[in-house]
């Protein structure tokens, strides 16, 4: 049987990097930890929540041309908001939190990250240090493998097949400069009793290489069949 092992944790100090620095006692390392997932679970809610609250406004359309042009655009803004990982610097009296995301149109808005530090705040509950929000955006959308998965998971939801969705993420790929990407999916496809996995390749993916930098996310996906898995490998360059 081969062994598996996560891509980016086999790459730490060659291709990939720590995405929280701080230093703590042992005795409080652990705390620390718990600290940092309080921390990205509440951004993370924050934004679902508000893109729930856009997602509910009602558009009213008289003709079809105009209704035809919003699922469009729900198409290709559904990958929108998607936050490909958060950065933690710890100091004394501040944490640093560098949120990179896909497109940050709802952070944008006035007020949307002194109202994220304010829940921050409540959170964390640390009267001593204070928040510094600041907001990276990805140059290359889909060239990140979380953007990838969320845009497969809402064609999923829409009842797309899922070889469909698959074909349709890696032809995004397109647009970015990648060398290789591997799309899986496991669980109940397409309302079968009996699960199974399926995948698709395009170009080449060295797993075993760890000078290769590989992207890679595991995303779950909740259906009315059940939950189903999804595994995005992308190889990006070889240093």
């Amino acid at each position: 049987m081969g062994q598996k092992i996560n891509p980016l944790g086999f790459r730490l100090g060659t291709t990939q990097k720590h995405h929280s620095f701080w230093f703590a006692q042992p005795k409080n390392y652990s705390e620390g930890l718990q600290e940092d997932k309080k921390i990205r679970d509440c951004i993370k809610n924050y934004i679902q929540k508000n893109r729930k609250k856009g997602s509910n406004r009602k558009i009213e359309s008289d003709s079809s041309s105009e209704v035809i042009t919003h699922n469009r655009k729900m198409d290709s803004g559904s990958s929108s908001e998607v936050i490909t990982h958060i950065e933690i610097q710890k100091e004394i009296d501040t944490i640093h939190v560098i949120i990179h995301i896909g497109f940050p149109n709802l952070l944008k808005k006035k007020g949307a990250i002194e109202e994220l530090e304010k829940d921050l705040q409540k959170e964390i509950n640390s009267v001593n240090q204070r928040f510094n929000i600041s907001i990276e955006k990805v140059k290359e959308s889909y060239r990140q493998p979380n953007i990838l998965a969320e845009y497969i998971a809402f064609q999923l939801k829409n009842r797309v097949s899922f070889r469909k969705a698959m074909k349709k993420a890696i032809e995004l790929t397109k647009k970015a400069d990648i060398r290789g990407v591997k799309v899986k999916i496991a669980g109940r496809l397409g309302g079968k009793e009996i699960a199974r996995a399926e995948s698709i390749k395009k170009g080449r993916l060295p797993l075993q290489t760890i000078r290769a930098k590989i992207d890679y996310c595991c995303y779950p996906i909740r259906t009315i069949y059940g939950v189903l898995g999804v595994k995005i490998w992308i190889f990006v360059d070889e240093e």
